[in-house]
C-alpha cells in the first residue's frame, strides 16, 4: 500500500465530500499519521471509511466523523479539551495539535495503555490520558473550553453543561440507533445554551453512559 496515496485518497474522496472544507483540518490529517494509531491487525483499514475495531468491543470512529467534529468545534490554540473516550488516541492527537491541552478519559485500562503508548510514539506531549468513567463529565479539571464525547448518548447529562466555560462547545452524538445527530452545544451565557445539529450518524453508545428507562405500562 502506498501510504501517502491512501491518505490523500481518504482526505479527497471521503472527508472533503463530507463537507470538511476547513483547510487547517485537512492539512492536519496529513500531519497526524492515522496509521500509527490503528491496531496492527487492521493496518490495511487505516484509511478506509469504516469504524476500526479496538480491544474490548470498542472502535475508532470513521475518519470523516473525526474530521467533521474537529471542524465543527472550531478549537483554538489556547483552549483546553475534555475528550470522553480515548480509544486508540488518534482523535486526542488531532485535538492536541489544535488546542492547548487535552484530558482524555478512558474507561478501559487496556485502551488507556494503548492510547498512551500511541500518543508517546507519535510525539504528542500535551495529552493526559486518565482512567475512569467520564459518562457524567470529569470534574477534576473542569471547566473546559471544549468537550468531545466519542460515544453516543440518549440525552446529554446536565453534568457536562456545568463543566463547560461560557463560550465553550460540546460535540455530542445524541439519539438512538439507527439515526443519531451530532450536536454542537455552545454555552452562550451562565444560564443559556445554543444547540445546533450538524450531521446525522450512528455510532456505538458511550461505555458506562446512563440509559433511559423504556418500560411501558
Amino acid at each position: 500500500m502506498n501510504i501517502e496515496q491512501a491518505r490523500f485518497n481518504m482526505i479527497e474522496q471521503q472527508i472533503r465530500p463530507w463537507n470538511v472544507l476547513d483547510q487547517d483540518v485537512l492539512d492536519l490529517l496529513h500531519v497526524v499519521k492515522r496509521e500509527q494509531f490503528v491496531p496492527a491487525a487492521y493496518a490495511n483499514l487505516a484509511f478506509a471509511d469504516v469504524e476500526i475495531p479496538l480491544p474490548g468491543g470498542e472502535a475508532m470512529l470513521a475518519p470523516k466523523i473525526e474530521a467533521r467534529i474537529l471542524q465543527e468545534i472550531q478549537l483554538k490554540k489556547h483552549e483546553d479539551v475534555l475528550l470522553v473516550g480515548a480509544g486508540a488516541g488518534y482523535l486526542a492527537a488531532l485535538l492536541a495539535y489544535k488546542g492547548r491541552h487535552v484530558t482524555a478519559v478512558e474507561l478501559s485500562p487496556e485502551l488507556k495503555e494503548l492510547a498512551s503508548k500511541n500518543l508517546a510514539t507519535a510525539g504528542v506531549t500535551n495529552v493526559t490520558v486518565e482512567q475512569g468513567s467520564a459518562a457524567e463529565g470529569w470534574p477534576a479539571h473542569a471547566p473546559y473550553d471544549v468537550i468531545v464525547i466519542t460515544g453516543s448518548l440518549e440525552s446529554l447529562p446536565e453534568a457536562f453543561l456545568k463543566q463547560l466555560k461560557v463560550g465553550g462547545r460540546i460535540a455530542a452524538i445524541i439519539g438512538q440507533a439507527p439515526v443519531m445527530s451530532c450536536n454542537i452545544v455552545t454555552r452562550v451565557s451562565e444560564t443559556a445554551f445554543d444547540t445546533v445539529p450538524v450531521f446525522e450518524t450512528n455510532v456505538k453508545p458511550l461505555a458506562g453512559a446512563p440509559v433511559a428507562s423504556h418500560f411501558h405500562f
